[in-house]
C-alpha cells in the first residue's frame, strides 16, 4: 500500500522504532511540540512495538496523533498473527534467540483493533518538501526486512531504489529504518536517509536515542533524552531482562551479531 501525504512545508520530523518504548515517545512528542513540529508533518518508520514493556500504550499514542507509520516487519507480523518478529536475525543468532521472549510479550498486549490498524498502515509513504520527492519505508522494498548500513555496497542501494520506483515513480531522497542506526548515504540517485529508531540506544555506550529532522533540505539528526530508569523498570516489572533492560541504561546492545564487522566495538561491553 502506497500513501500519498502530498506536501510538506516547514520542517518534517522522521523516526523509526518506538520498540514499545512509551518513555521515549512520549519524550519525542514533547519535542516535536517544543518545535512546533505537528502530528502531520511526522512521519514514521515503523516498528512501534518490539523490545520494550509499553506495546499498547506506544500504539495507542500514535494512532491518538494519528501519524502516519509505515509498516515494520514488526507490524506486518502482529497483523498476520505470526509466530515470530520477521525481523531478518540470522536463525540461532542471540538477537533471534532473544526475539522470542519480547515478541511473545508484545503479541499479548496488542488488540485486535490494534492489530488492524496495523495491517492498514502504508508500505511506503511519500511526501513532496522544499522542491524534493521523498520516499519513506521500512527496512527495503525487496525484503522489509533487510538489513541496510551505511558502508553496504552501491549495488545494495541500487537494487532497492530500482524496486521502490517501480512502484513509486521518481524520488529525490529515501527515509528507512529497521536497522537501527541512524545515517546518511549519498547514492547516484539522491540520498539515503537512516533516521535511527527513539526506542533503543544506537549502540554507542550513550542512553540518548535519534530521530531526523529534514528542513530547508537539510536533514539533522537529533538525540532524544527520556526517562531510561522509568522505562528499563517497566521491562524488568514484565520479566523483559533479556539483555534489552540493560542496553536502555549502558547504550550498549546486548548483541552485535546483528552488526557488520565495521561497526562492531573493539571491544565489545555488555550492559
Amino acid at each position: 500500500m502506497l500513501q500519498d501525504l502530498g506536501t510538506l512545508d516547514g520542517a518534517v520530523l522522521v523516526f523509526g522504532g518506538p520498540y514499545s518504548n512509551i518513555d521515549a515517545l512520549q519524550a519525542l512528542m514533547s519535542e516535536a511540540e517544543a518545535a512546533g513540529i505537528g502530528s502531520g508533518h511526522m512521519v514514521c518508520t515503523g516498528d512501534t512495538v518490539a523490545y520494550c514493556a509499553a506495546p499498547r500504550e506506544s500504539v495507542a499514542l500514535l494512532r491518538d496523533k494519528n501519524i502516519c507509520v509505515v509498516a515494520g516487519n514488526c507490524e506486518k507480523q502482529l497483523a498476520a498473527g505470526a509466530d515470530t518478529c520477521g525481523c531478518g536475525f540470522d536463525a540461532g543468532s542471540a538477537c533471534d534467540l532473544l526475539s522470542g521472549s519480547w515478541y511473545s510479550f508484545a503479541a499479548s498486549q496488542i488488540s485486535v483493533s490494534d492489530r488492524d490498524w496495523m495491517r492498514n498502515c502504508p508500505d511506503i509513504a511519500v511526501f513532496r518538501h522544499q522542491g524534493a520527492r521523498y520516499a519513506v519505508i521500512h527496512g527495503g522494498v525487496t525484503d522489509i526486512a533487510r538489513f541496510i548500513w551505511h558502508d553496504s555496497d552501491e549495488t545494495v542501494f541500487a537494487d532497492e531504489w530500482a524496486a521502490l520506483e517501480d512502484i513509486t515513480g521518481p524520488v529525490d531522497h529515501v527515509i528507512a529504518g529497521h536497522c537501527g542506526i541512524p545515517f546518511i548515504r549519498t547514492v547516484s540517485h539522491g540520498r539515503w536517509i537512516n533516521a535511527g529508531v527513539i526506542g533503543m540506544p544506537p549502540h554507542d555506550g550513550r542512553q540518548q536515542t535519534r530521530y531526523a529532522v529534514i528542513d530547508g533540505g537539510e536533514v539533522l539528526f537529533h538525540h532524544l533524552s527520556y526517562d531510561t530508569e522509568t522505562a528499563a523498570a517497566r521491562m524488568e516489572d514484565a520479566g523483559l531482562v533479556q539483555g534489552y533492560h540493560s542496553a536502555l541504561r549502558s547504550g550498549y546492545w546486548p548483541s552485535e551479531d546483528v552488526l557488520p564487522s565495521s561497526l562492531r566495538l573493539p571491544s565489545f561491553a555488555r550492559g
